[in-house]
């Protein structure tokens, strides 16, 4: 069994650790600093952008994986399949925002550094470990699906979220300005961006499995 689970060493953990905490606690503090509303409301605004959900994730992932934890945390998250769901979730993290929502502001100062870290520093390491220390022997297409579960479920909490207060996290899922048809349309590539990137992990481990045996 233990060749089956992912073994990271702790000097690539402890980066992403200290990197991913520190930018989760700033982003907050940030968001404290200058978001509107009660102390409630801008706390539960700010876990309900899918990129702190998906960082603290990452985080709690790599801390559970540093201190080798022998519960129920530890056998989930040292799973290839799960740090592999984590992989596509942190990877659709940086391109979505490297592609569409980087253009739309110039953050500055702090905001800035927390950006990079969250959307681009974070999923660049987190993908790097992923191709070095996961095993991918046991990674199946059928998986796939599994690793579906907590978009779906983002999604419904910000379609419920954003129809009781009329707050969306990201413009392209805003249907007070798209309208529903739109907002479904985008929607519906971002489910097919998240399939398409777990197949193609799936069969880049497979690739690399290959490749292995013929050497």
């Amino acid at each position: 069994m233990k060749n089956n689970q992912v073994v990271i060493p702790k000097k690539y953990l402890v980066v992403i650790m200290l990197l991913g905490w520190f930018a989760l606690l700033s982003q907050l503090y940030l968001i404290l600093q200058n978001g509107p509303g009660t102390i409630i409301e801008i706390v539960i605004r700010y876990f309900s952008f899918f990129t702190i959900l998906t960082n603290l994730i990452v985080v709690i992932c790599s801390t559970v994986l540093f201190f080798k934890k022998k519960n129920g945390f530890g056998y989930f998250f040292s799973r290839p399949s799960t740090v592999t769901a984590i992989t596509v979730y942190i990877t659709i993290v940086g391109v979505v925002y490297n592609v569409i929502l980087r253009f739309l502001w110039q953050p500055q100062g702090l905001q800035y550094v927390t950006d990079e870290l969250l959307h681009t520093v974070i999923p660049i390491l987190f993908i790097l470990i992923w191709f070095l220390f996961v095993p991918k022997n046991e990674l199946k297409y059928k998986n796939v699906f599994g690793w579906l579960i907590y978009p779906f479920v983002y999604i419904i909490y910000i379609a419920l979220r954003g129809y009781i207060t009329g707050e969306y996290p990201y413009p392209f899922i805003n249907v007070g300005q798209l309208g529903y048809f739109k907002t479904a349309i985008n929607t519906g590539i971002l489910v097919i961006a998240f399939l398409a990137l777990s197949i193609f992990l799936v069969a880049i481990g497979k690739f690399i499995c290959r490749k292995k045996i013929n050497v």
